[in-house]
């Protein structure tokens, strides 16, 4: 028997804001929750329990209730995951330091691939934010040392966009 959607990971988030976020906090909230809706549904997919990413994710947003801003945001982190797939895990594999891809835990795998799809297609999001949210759904969801292994990848990723960008 499959778990209701919002099984799947479970519903609960640990709250971290920044100062920017602090000015807005209402935004922030419901990103996170977005972040959240999104991991849940790259996961569920991969995982099995779903063909179609927009049947999952609208499934597990009714089962939580979610707000409609917050559904439109997962909406679009999962769209532009899946349209970029490819590079995504090009880019993630590229700084896996003698890990291939298909070893890593699905839950890591996925944190990483909605992390990058912030960081490459999404520039109102900082960062440091991006990273904190990443570490804090690993902690979470990960196993005991995933928060630093997701921390270490997004942060090679990091240092090569600067290095890119001089």
């Amino acid at each position: 028997m499959t778990p209701p959607a919002n099984r799947i990971l479970g519903y609960k988030v640990a709250f971290i804001m920044s100062e920017k976020e602090k000015q807005n906090p209402g935004k922030s909230k419901n990103r996170r929750k977005s972040r959240e809706l999104a991991l849940q549904t790259l996961y569920a997919c991969e995982v099995g329990a779903a063909a179609e990413w927009e049947v999952m994710l609208d499934r597990i947003a009714d089962d939580a209730c979610a707000a409609s801003d917050t559904v439109q945001y997962a909406r679009e982190l999962v769209r532009k995951a899946f349209d970029a797939m490819a590079r995504l895990d090009e880019t993630i594999a590229g700084h896996a330091a003698n890990w291939e891809l298909k070893r890593m835990a699905a839950i890591d795998r996925n944190i990483l691939r909605l992390a990058v799809t912030e960081l490459l297609f999404f520039g109102d999001v900082p960062f440091k934010v991006v990273i904190d949210e990443a570490v804090e759904l690993a902690k979470r969801y990960g196993a005991d040392e995933s928060g630093r292994f997701v921390n270490g990848i997004l942060d090679s990723i990091h240092k090569e966009q600067l290095s890119q960008e001089e």
